[in-house]
């Protein structure tokens, strides 16, 4: 699984002109799944993100989590952080799971975030989405396992 964290101000989902997700302060997560993932890494990804401090303390420094700070987070899936850009200008997306093994993965993602005490959002899997991200910092991690 790969995980494009944002920190963000601001983040909302809106799909056709209907927004399904909104949060203030907190996390947007895109999300990709490849074929070898499993329960498994979804749930450790999920715990290494929730505890993660990226979020400033008193003094400045980067010492505070989602948790901490009492945030919440919008996952996206996307399935283009598997893009493979190294032959011509087209990317292949090859390495990326098919929807019947991501989608699951993702959501099971997204229980795992909430098992954490994270509140939660999603956009909608497979669907096109405007993701409006207000990125604080900016702070942008990239984590993969």
């Amino acid at each position: 699984m790969r995980a494009l964290i944002q920190r963000v101000q601001n983040g909302s989902v809106t799909i056709s002109d209907r927004r399904v997700a909104e949060i203030g302060r907190g996390l947007v997560i895109l999300l990709g799944v490849r074929p070898q993932d499993d329960e498994q890494k979804a749930a450790l990804l999920a715990r290494k993100i929730a505890l993660m401090r990226i979020f400033e303390d008193e003094q400045g420094k980067m010492n505070l989590s989602v948790l901490d700070v009492k945030g919440s987070a919008i996952v996206v899936s996307q399935f283009t952080l598997y893009a493979d850009t190294r032959k011509g200008n087209r990317p292949s997306f090859t390495d990326a799971a098919l929807p019947a093994q991501a989608s699951p993965l993702v959501d099971r993602f997204v229980e795992c975030l909430k098992e954490q005490g994270v509140p939660t959002q999603t956009g909608e899997f497979g669907a096109h989405m405007l993701v409006d991200i207000e990125n604080d910092g900016p702070v942008t991690i990239w984590l993969e396992n």
